[in-house]
């Protein structure tokens, strides 16, 4: 089973049907989404092999209850703490899917223990590079990596955003990778040149998935190859959020499967190219 680490929030989904008109009204399509990175894995992860599991800090409110039991409806076990309030963010996509974010965390960070249990029947321990940006999470998170590699769990971190990175800097987050090093790391273009991983460079991680849009994915390995795969062309793009959570989470089942490496990639991108022709990180139309 596969277990992600993270955020459990509510993305607030902005269409626009064009620019945005200042000072003034401006149409658009609003639609509110389970989200958060780590939630969205889980989720996805879920659909395609009937079961996994959250683990993260979730506020004590309706929201956060609405939340726990949109992820439960859907196979995803929920483990963690309950404490303070549920964050949001707002997610402004333009007609051709590009994406800016409004973030509100609230007391996401907050997850402050850990524990083993949590693990039971995981395979896959999946973190974003969000669970590492602020305290307590982060030495939660780091905790159950440590657990994780106790008991033989693969472990996959995702590089998150060149914010994060930016944020908690490209030497803290080497550092990090090196310390944990994880079996997978998944990034963008941009978030490899951020933190300098290249093809010989993996800073402790065995295999590195870089993601580039449209272009080839690229797939460093540990003994110095790289392998590209084609993206096929989606012929419509309505959102880009959660697309990222979706790929990691088909690539990781595939390789739970022991699947080959074009395997992995071709069942990543296909549940990929699936979510990014809805509106927020989900497989549902409604």
């Amino acid at each position: 089973m596969l277990c992600a680490v993270g955020d459990l929030i509510e993305d607030v989904v902005v269409q626009l049907h064009d620019g945005i008109r200042r000072d003034s009204d401006t149409p658009a399509t609003i639609v509110r989404r389970r989200g958060g990175s780590a939630a969205n894995v889980a989720y996805f992860a879920a659909k395609l092999s009937g079961r996994a599991r959250f683990i993260g800090c979730v506020g004590v409110d309706p929201l956060g209850d609405s939340l726990i039991a949109q992820l439960e409806q859907h196979h995803v076990e929920v483990r963690g703490e309950r404490r303070g309030r549920t964050g949001s963010i707002v997610v402004v996509a333009t007609s051709d899917g590009e994406r800016t974010m409004l973030t509100d965390r609230g007391d996401a960070t907050e997850l402050s223990t850990h524990d083993n249990e949590w693990l039971a029947d995981v395979t896959t321990l999946h973190v974003p590079m969000y669970s590492f940006s602020h305290e307590p999470i982060s030495t939660a998170t780091r905790n159950l990596v440590l657990a994780a590699r106790q008991r033989n769990i693969r472990v996959s971190v995702d590089a998150s955003s060149v914010t994060v990175i930016e944020q908690l800097s490209a030497s803290h987050v080497r550092h990090l990778l090196s310390s944990l090093q994880p079996d997978v790391l998944f990034c963008t273009r941009s978030e490899a040149a951020a933190i300098g991983v290249t093809q010989h460079e993996h800073f402790g991680a065995a295999t590195v998935v870089v993601k580039d849009g449209p272009r080839p994915v690229q797939v460093f390995g540990n003994d110095g190859t790289t392998s590209e795969f084609d993206v096929a062309a989606v012929d419509t793009v309505v959102d880009g959020t959660g697309a990222g959570d979706a790929f990691a989470a088909g690539y990781l089942l595939a390789l739970a499967r022991q699947a080959t490496l074009g395997e992995c990639v071709a069942q990543a991108q296909a549940i990929a190219a699936r979510v990014v022709g809805r509106a927020g990180a989900t497989l549902e139309d409604e």
